[in-house]
């Protein structure tokens, strides 16, 4: 471009002071500590390491959730279902769902007609 169509513009970019304005300032960042240390062992019969990768419905977190590695995760998985399948674990944790009082209570047994 010449010079003589901008000649009111100096610089390329004359509205921005410095070379990077959309960088954010440094924070101090507080590293969080790992769920699973190194002398943790990922077994079946560990329940107290299973259930905090557990909510409360009976699901298991996801690996975002949980800040697990993705071997980390698949090991905790299969754990889970071992224990779920020698039933150490519940599959369902909902027992709202299975308390029913008397009267929605439904009849199953063949209707008779009053004569």
């Amino acid at each position: 471009m010449d010079k003589s169509k901008r000649p009111f513009l100096k610089s390329k970019r004359p509205f921005l002071k410095s070379k990077r304005p959309f960088l954010k300032s440094k924070r101090p960042f507080r590293r969080r500590l790992p769920p699973i240390q190194s002398g943790d062992r990922i077994d079946y019969r560990n329940m107290s390491l299973i259930s905090r990768f557990i909510s409360e419905q009976g699901k298991i977190l996801s690996r975002r959730v949980n800040r697990l590695t993705l071997k980390q995760q698949r090991l905790i998985t299969i754990a889970i279902k071992q224990a779920r399948i020698l039933s150490l674990l519940p599959f369902l944790n909902n027992e709202k769902h299975f308390q029913r009082t008397e009267s929605t209570a439904r009849t199953t047994g063949l209707r008779t007609r009053n004569k």
